[in-house]
């Protein structure tokens, strides 16, 4: 087996890198990256992440020449111009800018469910504000309502960069949330999630 070329800043929990996981297994690429663990939330920065990824934000991909990307979003793109099967992300046209929006609203309902994480894990519960919680929680509400009425067959048609995202944000939201109870509200995306849970890449990445 080759040494790794790449180096992923990674943290088990973090529901934006399983989506990097992912989509690394799909592609048959592992045997590519190195993990770097990384422990950190936004009070305990890590020196080293912030070196290179001012933001001190992982996911972070180190390259072979050094330089290194941020954001899950600009490396999944760029993990998925590195492999020779069907594209994750289309190259162009109208089904690219559909899959991405489908993408960028799984990533919202993640944003919505970590910032719900860290009000109510790493604030002093004196200091938490119930409004913005609820907030937060209407926001993943109304996105999963939206995956149920009007984007449940799409997801369904290929795991790709859309699905990718879904599935991981539902992991994470029974990981964090399991009081949310979604899957009583939204049967197709349960349907739907109950059998992609049970792809490799979904079950060799599940959250710890």
């Amino acid at each position: 087996m080759s040494t790794p070329s790449l180096t992923l800043f990674h943290s088990p929990a973090s529901p934006f890198v399983r989506k990097v996981m992912v989509l690394l297994h799909e592609t048959g690429q592992l045997d590519r990256v190195a993990l770097h663990t990384v422990a950190l939330s936004p009070v305990n920065p890590s020196a080293e992440l912030n070196a290179d990824n001012p933001a001190g934000k992982i996911p972070a991909l180190r390259l072979e020449d050094g330089s290194v990307l941020h954001d899950s979003r600009v490396i999944l793109d760029y993990l998925d111009h590195q492999h020779v099967g069907e594209p994750l992300i289309p190259r162009d046209g109208t089904a690219r800018w559909r899959r991405l929006t489908l993408a960028s609203l799984a990533d919202a309902i993640l944003d919505a469910a970590v910032l719900t994480r860290y009000e109510t894990f790493l604030r002093p519960e004196e200091k938490r504000w119930d409004g913005w919680l609820a907030a937060q929680k209407d926001k993943i509400e109304r996105a999963l309502a939206y995956f149920e009425q009007d984007a449940a067959a799409e997801l369904a048609c290929h795991f790709d960069i859309a699905a990718i995202g879904v599935a991981c944000a539902l992991g994470y939201l029974d990981l964090r949330q399991p009081e949310l109870g979604w899957r009583d509200r939204y049967p197709r995306l349960a349907a739907w999630y109950a059998e992609v849970s049970q792809r490799p890449s979904m079950q060799a990445t599940q959250p710890t």
